[in-house]
């Protein structure tokens, strides 16, 4: 992971490979919930998230936002073999 330091609104902030935003609670009190942004290739949560065209989620954790696209792959596939499946491809 690089360190290089950075500042988001004149506030020093680490920065990595995936920047992960201010934890916030969310106005239901369940905690912050976490969005992958297709547009920054980052990690996002309620505070700063990007429109909705732009982002996955949401996702309960930090982990679980960074590898949404892993996700999205995994079940593509899955449907993709479910498809052939149906149409007689596996024959």
């Amino acid at each position: 992971m690089w360190r290089t330091s950075a500042t988001i609104y004149g506030v020093p902030v680490a920065a990595g490979r995936f920047t992960v935003h201010s934890d916030r609670m969310s106005d239901d009190g369940r905690g912050g919930r976490y969005y992958w942004c297709t547009r920054h290739h980052r990690v996002e949560t309620d505070a700063d998230v990007c429109p909705a065209k732009h982002v996955l989620g949401p996702y309960a954790s930090a982990a679980d936002a960074e590898n949404a696209l892993q996700q999205v792959r995994e079940r593509n596939e899955a449907w993709e073999a479910e498809d052939a499946r149906w149409a007689g491809e596996d024959r």
